[in-house]
């Protein structure tokens, strides 16, 4: 786990990435930006062949953004911005880099961008209630479950009510709302990592494809085969290791 002392964006160029804080994870695939701010004690983890592009914001841009995690929908002018900024002509010899004052106007415009974004319901929070946590930690380790609220409240010792109470004033969402987003969360790693939508749709516990991908759609946008074929297809950025953007 690290922090830093500025906010950063975190996006995907390829692959899918997950940025785990201690208020939650977010998901990040293909056109979408992740938002940390400062101090946020925090950890990435990359998930199939990724090429992570981070981005530090100054101050004055950070107060612009969320006080907590967020992921954003990227539009065309965002990508192409965070790019830019993250691209070879920022640590090739061969080419000099931006300006400070070139850096400063791409970056007001990339936040403009971010703003003018749908925020994505992509961010699962994690729960502070240790009965919560309990449940959240059996379903993590397998999404296929599906056990009952009713169920998992007599393993841990709730009621339903109980538990349902805890999910609406702790996590903002209820208990279905939750458990969909973890599986939607599971199901982008493995679509990354090369599954196909039948086998992605058993092994995150949905029933068929259909109402896989169903759930998936309201709230990724697109179908996961829509989502696998434009990951196959989407122009290629120019690859680059991991990189760490500090924007002055």
């Amino acid at each position: 786990m690290q922090s830093h002392t500025r906010g950063h964006l975190v996006y995907a160029a390829s692959g899918v990435l997950a940025v785990h804080t201690e208020r939650g994870t977010s998901i990040v695939p293909a056109n979408r930006v992740a938002w940390t701010p400062a101090v946020f004690t925090h950890y990435h983890r990359a998930h199939g062949d990724t090429d992570m592009r981070i981005v530090f914001l100054v101050p004055s841009l950070a107060r612009l953004m969320p006080d907590r995690p967020a992921v954003f929908l990227a539009s065309d002018l965002a990508r192409e911005v965070l790019l830019a900024l993250t691209g070879p002509r920022n640590y090739g010899d061969a080419a000099p880099g931006y300006s400070r004052s070139a850096r400063s106007r791409l970056l007001r415009v990339l936040v403009d961008e971010l703003r003018e974004a749908r925020e994505q319901p992509l961010h699962l929070p994690e729960p502070r209630d240790d009965r919560l946590r309990a449940i959240a930690r059996m379903l993590n380790e397998t999404p296929a479950d599906s056990t009952t609220l009713a169920e998992l409240g007599k393993t841990i010792g709730a009621s339903t009510r109980t538990l349902s109470r805890l999910f609406r004033d702790e996590l903002g969402m209820t208990f279905y709302e939750w458990r969909t987003q973890l599986r939607v969360h599971h199901a982008l790693v493995l679509l990354a990592d090369g599954h196909d939508t039948t086998q992605t749709a058993f092994a995150c516990g949905w029933a068929n494809p259909s109402s896989f991908i169903a759930a998936f759609t309201n709230i990724i946008g697109t179908t996961p085969g829509r989502y696998r074929s434009g990951r196959q297809t989407a122009p290629q950025a120019s690859p680059l290791p991991t990189r760490v953007n500090s924007s002055e």
